[in-house]
């Protein structure tokens, strides 16, 4: 475990490809540090605004509401996909367990530092804590460095003993984050190609659970940082719990968003198109 890294706090935007050309804006507030290959994870999603400029307390969507919709949004350090009842008003109280499975990628490593993140959690879309766990591909000092973590943000994120749980790249990775009751939540992580197995708990007071994701991320440390050239990485069995009802991204009881990571004028990860009855996508590296 890395020591406890010093965090700051970002905001990055989020934008949405809405139906005749309407835009929407979502900003997200981000817990950022950098200790070593240590970076944080956590992103909160709060504030969003619509092409009309007024405020709105949902995620970066149009107004999509169950039904099995998929909405494009963008966002400068998350790529991948969203779940909740409604885009542009999720309830709250409602998403209990998110499932999924990755193949750990490597990363393509220059002179520069650089770092990918891959995870599944609760919250964060459109709420200001988060509850996830996952694993790094990063770049120092010209070399790889890969590693398992989880954080219950607004508490710092806890990265796992590489001796005790090591992560290598074709490493198949499952994690999972439950709800258990109150303001508590469960986050499992296995690696089946090793294996290990891990499991924690963990108290967040004030979580919505409001959403679902399934995410590969540019981490932060005051500002978003240089994304790690994973290649490509594949999510298969995403699958969440809303409202009492098991299924897939793509279910017609909730409405998802497609996050494509962007800079300015670029795209820095793209995902796919659902996949395997909507349980399963990859995300392509772009850009850093």
């Amino acid at each position: 475990m890395t020591s406890q890294p010093l965090r700051s706090h970002r905001r990055a935007t989020l934008a949405t490809l809405a139906p005749a050309g309407i835009a929407a804006l979502a900003i997200l507030l981000l817990p950022a540090l950098l200790s070593g290959a240590a970076v944080a994870h956590a992103v909160a999603a709060s504030n969003v605004q619509f092409g009309n400029g007024r405020g709105h307390g949902g995620g970066g969507g149009t107004g999509s509401c169950g039904t099995g919709i998929v909405t494009q949004t963008s966002s400068s350090n998350w790529g991948g996909y969203a779940a909740e009842t409604c885009l542009s008003s999720p309830a709250t109280n409602v998403v209990s367990d998110v499932k999924g499975s990755w193949t750990q990628p490597s990363v393509q490593c220059g002179p520069s530092a650089s770092y990918s993140a891959f995870w599944v959690g609760i919250d964060g879309y459109s709420s200001s804590t988060v509850e996830q766990t996952g694993t790094d591909s990063d770049c120092a000092s010209g070399a790889p460095s890969y590693y398992a973590w989880y954080e219950f943000y607004p508490a710092y994120p806890v990265n796992l003993p590489t001796t005790q749980y090591p992560v290598v790249p074709g490493d198949v990775i499952t994690a999972e984050v439950q709800w258990i009751s109150g303001s508590t939540f469960q986050v499992s992580l296995a690696d089946l190609t090793h294996p290990w197995t891990f499991s924690t708990t963990g108290s967040v007071s004030n979580a919505q659970r409001s959403s679902a994701e399934w995410i590969a991320e540019a981490p932060s440390s005051g500002h978003v940082l240089p994304l790690a050239d994973f290649g490509t990485v594949d999510f298969t069995a995403c699958t969440a719990t809303i409202g009492g009802t098991t299924g897939a991204i793509q279910d017609a009881s909730w409405a998802a968003a497609e996050i494509t990571m962007s800079g300015k004028n670029y795209v820095k990860a793209a995902p796919s198109s659902l996949s395997g009855a909507g349980e399963d996508f990859s995300v392509t590296w772009h850009h850093s």
